[in-house]
C-alpha cells in the first residue's frame, strides 16, 4: 500500500507485530517489508521534500480475509523543522467477481512538527481491470483555525496502470483535491488538479525503478503555492518489497 494517494503510497507498530504473531491466525497471514528512495517526495503532486531526496520504509500485515494494517515513513522538509512523516493504516480489500475492492483508515503524522498537522482520512477504491476509481476523506485533523488538511477535505482520483513488454509497465492518475475551506478569506484558492504519469521496471530481486512525472494545478499565489509550484515535476524511483 501507500501513498498513491497513497497511494501514499505508501501505506504497523512492532508490538502489533509481535501479537498478531503470537496468534494462530498467523498460518493464514503475511507480514512483508518494503524500502524505497526517491529524487523528489511527491504527495498529490505536491513535494514534500522541497525537491530533495527521500528515503522511505515500511512493514505490513495482511490476513486471508481480506484486512491489513501498516505503518509507512518518510524524511520531510516543509520548512520548519518538521523532518519526518510516519503513516498508519488500516483496511480490508478483496474483489466480488472481477470487482475489486479497498476501504481503510489511515493517519498521517509528523511527530516532530512545531505546530500538530496529523491528520486522518477514510478511503475506497474500485478497480475493475486496468482502471481504478477512489476517494479520500478526512475525517479528522489537528490543525488548528481556517486552512488546509482540516476535516471535510476530499481527494478524488481515477488511475490506469498497463503491463508492458519486458516486466515494464505503465501507469497514469488523474487527481483533484477538494479542500474544505477553499475561497475564505483566510485560505484563498487551495483546490486543485493534477496528473501524475509513470514507466516502472520490474528487475526482479533488484527491486523496481520507476520514472516519473507529475504536474498540478497550483499558481504561485494558491495556499499550496510557491515559485515553481506550476512546474511539471520529475523524478525517479526504487523500491523492494521482502
Amino acid at each position: 500500500m501507500k501513498k498513491q494517494f497513497f497511494t501514499k503510497s505508501g501505506f504497523i507498530s512492532i508490538t502489533l507485530l509481535a501479537a498478531l504473531q503470537a496468534a494462530p491466525a498467523i498460518v493464514s497471514a503475511d507480514v512483508s517489508s518494503n524500502v524505497s528512495a526517491s529524487s523528489n517526495y511527491l504527495f498529490r503532486g505536491v513535494t514534500q521534500t522541497d525537491g530533495a531526496a527521500a528515503v522511505q520504509g515500511g512493514l505490513d500485515y495482511e490476513h486471508a480475509s481480506g484486512f491489513y494494517a501498516g505503518g509507512w515513513g518518510s524524511n520531510v522538509d516543509f520548512g520548519d523543522g518538521t523532518s519526518y512523516e510516519l503513516d498508519l493504516y488500516a483496511g480490508f480489500s478483496g474483489s466480488v467477481e472481477e470487482l475489486g475492492y479497498d476501504v481503510g483508515y489511515i493517519y498521517y503524522a509528523y511527530p516532530d512538527a512545531p505546530d500538530s498537522i496529523d491528520f486522518g482520512e477514510l478511503y475506497g477504491e474500485i478497480s475493475y481491470g486496468i482502471a481504478a476509481v477512489g476517494l479520500a476523506y478526512t475525517i479528522n485533523s489537528d490543525t488548528s483555525g481556517d486552512g488546509v488538511f482540516v476535516q471535510g477535505d476530499a481527494y478524488y482520483y481515477a488511475s490506469v496502470g498497463v503491463p508492458l513488454q519486458d516486466s515494464y509497465s505503465a501507469g497514469v492518475t488523474l487527481g483533484y483535491y477538494d479542500f474544505a475551506d477553499d475561497g475564505k478569506a483566510s485560505v484563498g484558492e487551495a483546490s486543485y488538479s493534477h496528473v501524475a504519469a509513470n514507466v516502472t521496471k520490474d528487475a526482479g530481486n533488484f527491486g523496481s525503478f520507476s520514472v516519473n512525472v507529475e504536474y498540478a494545478d497550483i499558481e504561485s499565489t494558491d495556499a499550496l503555492g510557491s515559485v515553481n509550484s506550476d512546474d511539471p515535476k520529475f523524478w525517479l524511483g526504487w523500491s523492494r518489497s521482502f
